[in-house]
């Protein structure tokens, strides 16, 4: 049976791959991620704000220690808080490069391009397979237009793809009024993959302190159907590698995924939980799933509950819409 696919262009021996996250750290933590079956590894994110800050000083232009800026800038950590300094990053990654035989995926999180082009091309010096650009921002202004700001991803990616040779993932979040013309913008900007969705953490409101309280909750399964929605959209209209982030936790919803039309599937909710041993749960349970249908490749697998045989997805989406509200 043959559980092989392809992301980034790159072969990985099965679609489960380790999402950026503190899984891989350390070295002992990317070698049990390799030993419990890992098929690829994303570390986890150097910030913009980081490579701004020590280049400059500065974080969008503003000094820190101006009282000026004090207020604006209190939420972001200190430079002692980040797990890797650019430098510590760089050193890592050739580090995991040499401790492991699966492919090594860099990532960069930011909102402009500033400083990420130097670095970028430092992390393929560095030894990495492909980067996986992390677009995370919520857009508070309200005199921001929403083409303005998908131009702004497209001009980015456009620029760090002409001066790269390794292949470039984009990381998105799904809130965007036509996500599949946004795909096709970054298709021709030069992404080879999409990465299906960056998560939105939303703080609550202590009504005690009535201050903003920071809790980070694990993904579940229930975090999966918007992502299969996507998922089935764009598969078979996009030529970019299709990979789901969030909502994986046990090896049906790495099946659903497939089904959908995904060609790699990341984990860390689920690794942070069970261990790095339940990448191998998620493999066997997708292989005994294919041999119990008579499945031989991925391939006869990826795609088959996508939309990609339906002239009009929008007149499916809204007729299966009112069709379960009348029912």
């Amino acid at each position: 049976m043959d559980l092989s696919t392809r992301y980034l262009g790159l072969p990985l021996a099965h679609p489960f791959m380790v999402g950026a996250s503190p899984l891989s750290d350390s070295l002992d933590g990317v070698r049990q991620l390799e030993d419990g079956g890992a098929s690829a590894i994303v570390l986890r994110s150097l910030f913009e704000e980081q490579l701004t800050m020590a280049a400059s000083g500065r974080i969008y232009g503003m000094d820190p220690h101006e009282r000026a800026f004090a207020d604006v800038l209190s939420e972001f950590p200190d430079e002692a808080s980040y797990a890797f300094s650019p430098d510590a990053y760089l050193e890592h990654l050739r580090r995991v490069k040499s401790a492991v035989a699966i492919p090594v995926f860099g990532s960069l999180n930011g909102t402009t391009s500033t400083f990420w082009f130097s670095i970028a091309k430092q992390i393929e010096q560095a030894g990495a397979d492909g980067l996986e650009l992390n677009m995370y921002d919520v857009v508070s202004q309200s005199n921001a237009s929403g083409l303005a700001i998908e131009r702004r991803i497209r001009d980015v990616v456009a620029e760090l793809t002409a001066r790269l040779t390794i292949p470039v993932a984009a990381k998105l979040s799904p809130f965007f009024t036509a996500f599949g013309n946004l795909a096709h913008q970054l298709e021709d900007a030069g992404v080879d993959g999409l990465v299906l969705f960056n998560r939105v953490y939303q703080p609550d409101i202590d009504i005690d302190t009535l201050a903003p309280v920071h809790n980070v909750a694990l993904s579940t399964s229930a975090d999966l159907l918007l992502r299969l929605r996507w998922l089935a959209i764009l598969h078979g209209r996009v030529r970019a590698s299709l990979a789901v982030t969030g909502g994986v936790a046990e090896p049906a919803d790495g099946i659903k995924a497939i089904l959908a039309g995904a060609d790699a599937v990341q984990l860390v909710s689920a690794l942070l939980r069970h261990g790095a041993s339940h990448m191998s749960t998620m493999r066997d349970g997708l292989a005994r799933w294919m041999e119990n249908r008579q499945f031989a490749t991925l391939a006869d697998v990826r795609g088959r509950a996508s939309l990609v045989s339906r002239s009009d997805p929008s007149a499916f989406e809204r007729g299966s819409y009112i069709r379960m509200l009348q029912g």
